[in-house]
């Protein structure tokens, strides 16, 4: 069973991703992980290790805590 708060994180991510017309290539690519990280995180596969939650909010120059506020 998935962990809800993970897949939560991973559609935020996604979601602010989209909003920028981004890919997760270029993601990847600014927050210096592998597009596959990037993908099981979005996915909620995967725990985020806080320095790539600290890399992907500075990709989009968010905080976060911005990135971690979950409104749905």
């Amino acid at each position: 069973m998935k962990n809800i708060k993970l897949l939560k994180l991973g559609n935020k991510i996604r979601l602010e991703r989209m909003k920028r017309d981004m890919s997760q290539e270029k993601l990847a690519e600014m927050a210096n992980v592998s597009i596959r990280t990037i993908s099981d995180i979005e996915r909620g596969i995967t725990d985020i290790r806080y320095t790539n939650l600290l890399q992907i909010a500075e990709a989009f120059t968010l905080t976060t805590s911005e990135l971690l506020n979950f409104k749905y």
